[in-house]
């Protein structure tokens, strides 16, 4: 009996104690963290008119990327909802502050765009579709940036035979300062060209450099954008049309 009641106490004296380190360890217990909404912007200097000026991109005022012209950064995450781009050469502002809209899981591309002026730049957002290219299929768009061609471009590929220059078009009717949807093709080695409406050369992608020189290899299962800027007449060199190419995957 005595053994018994001393258990019983001991057992009363416990119970509080268990009770009140089971509150603490559920107070204890870490809150998750909310899931943040994201989408993703890539960013390309395509700002001709200040060739070859270096211009910095910042986001909500948080530096994202310095790019020579002719240069793309990759792809970063960005919270969703509205956004402040700004585009500097030096202390100048050239671009901005723009307004662009992010939405979950879209993919961006922001490009500084030419103008008439010496000083400053456009600001055009493009959405990227990075679905997946059919079987055996590489995707490829065009962004038209020239300045002074007046008529729609095209990306063709171009073959010389015994009868005269085969002329395959892969991209057609991209208006100036526009951008084409991203079209299927099929990958191989080529030199691609650029040409206007009548079929004159505006410019050469050669191996995407911006040269105009060489190939390129052209991946099965790879995007491609093919940037077109500069002033078709322009004498400095930096200004001259030139068509650059990015990987977009």
């Amino acid at each position: 009996m005595k053994t018994s009641f001393v258990f019983r106490r001991a057992i009363q004296a416990l119970l509080p104690a268990t009770l009140l380190l089971a509150a603490c360890s559920k107070s204890d217990t870490p809150t998750p963290t909310p899931t943040v909404d994201q989408g993703s912007v890539l960013f390309i200097n395509a700002a001709s008119n200040l060739a070859p000026t270096t211009l910095k991109f910042a986001v909500d005022n948080a530096d994202k990327a310095s790019l020579a012209y002719g240069v793309r950064s990759d792809y970063q995450l960005f919270t969703t909802g509205s956004r402040s781009v700004l585009v500097t050469a030096g202390t100048q502002s050239v671009v901005g502050p723009q307004a662009i809209t992010v939405e979950k899981g879209k993919n961006y591309t922001f490009l500084a765009t030419p103008t008439s002026s010496l000083t400053s730049a456009g600001g055009l957002l493009l959405s990227d579709d990075l679905t997946a290219p059919a079987t055996g299929k590489a995707r490829i768009r065009v962004v038209n940036l020239v300045q002074n061609v007046a008529t729609n471009i095209r990306l063709s590929q171009i073959t010389t035979t015994a009868n005269g220059p085969v002329v395959v078009d892969l991209v057609t009717n991209v208006a100036p300062g526009g951008a084409s949807s991203f079209v299927d093709f099929t990958p191989s080695t080529y030199a691609l060209s650029i040409l206007d409406t009548p079929g004159t050369s505006v410019a050469e992608i050669g191996d995407g450099s911006g040269t105009g020189t060489g190939t390129k290899a052209y991946e099965a299962g790879k995007i491609y954008t093919v940037v077109v800027g500069g002033t078709k007449g322009s004498i400095p060199d930096p200004q001259k049309p030139k068509a650059f190419l990015f990987q977009n995957n």
